[in-house]
């Protein structure tokens, strides 16, 4: 039986950052998209508590968490992330990123390096010079002018409806509060990931890796093994699910999440911390 749910803030360079933690052990450190906090993993939670330490935060600027002004940027998201890490004692841990957290998730890997156990990246984008030279003419995703009529929540709500399948509404609910939280800079995780100079710092990591994606998700799943290629690491494509794959099928991404944070066994069942699969 898990602990229950606690939260907490700690403080950082930029402000207080929020964070959501049950159960107890090795630290798992679960990154959310944007514009999400820490309730898209509010399923899986109590699933990798069951055997871990298991915390979600609130990315800088987003659910709880301190928003400084000035533009964001993966650099600065890590930057905070980093200052939760050290504030919690997380002295080794592993990392999930989805989405945006992916993207984050691989520049803390590249920091922290060998004080990484393990990382899994679902539906991370590879963003290679391409992909920053193109950013100017990438759609929104998110923004919505607000109305007086309120319309704009109705559009909102209908740019990720397709997202989720009948019967989610309580998880599109979810993302409607996280959205209008921060609804001026709704956009801002997109635009930096975007930005973010992802092949030169992919080097840098030497945690085992692993990259999985939903099937439904055809923003991230097409360039999957290329993301794969870059990092040079396994892929696995879930069962089902869509962008929110954490909250469509937690029992599935916890499992995952709590099989590739188990130690390799090498020769004579010894672990090997750090090794990069192919």
């Amino acid at each position: 039986m898990t602990d229950t749910l606690r939260k907490g803030y700690v403080p950082s360079r930029f402000g207080q950052l929020h964070y959501a933690e049950c159960g107890t052990g090795e630290p798992v450190l679960m990154l959310h998209q944007t514009p999400r906090s820490w309730t898209e993993y509010l399923d899986v939670l109590p699933l990798v508590g069951a055997g871990h330490r298991a915390i979600a935060m609130d990315t800088l600027g987003f659910g709880a968490s301190a928003r400084p002004e000035g533009p964001h940027s993966i650099e600065r998201f890590a930057d905070a992330a980093g200052d939760l890490i050290e504030a919690l004692g997380l002295d080794r841990f592993h990392l999930v990123g989805h989405h945006t957290g992916g993207v984050i998730a691989v520049e803390l890997a590249a920091r922290f390096q060998h004080r990484v156990s393990s990382l899994l990246l679902s539906a991370t984008p590879f963003i290679d010079e391409e992909k920053r030279r193109t950013a100017g003419e990438r759609k929104q995703i998110d923004h919505v002018v607000a109305k007086p009529d309120g319309s704009h929540l109705l559009e909102l709500w209908n740019r990720r409806r397709g997202f989720y399948q009948e019967g989610e509404e309580a998880a599109l609910g979810r993302f409607m509060v996280d959205a209008l939280t921060v609804l001026d800079r709704v956009e801002d995780g997109h635009v930096a990931v975007r930005q973010y100079e992802m092949d030169l710092r992919l080097p840098y990591v030497t945690a085992r890796t692993l990259a999985v994606c939903a099937p439904g998700d055809h923003y991230s799943l097409p360039g999957l093994e290329r993301f794969a290629a870059a990092i040079g690491c396994e892929t696995r494509v879930l069962s089902g699910g869509h962008v929110p794959v954490p909250e469509q099928l937690p029992e599935e991404f916890a499992k995952t999440v709590l099989e590739w944070a188990a130690p390799p066994e090498g020769p004579g069942g010894a672990a090997q911390p750090g090794k990069r699969l192919t």
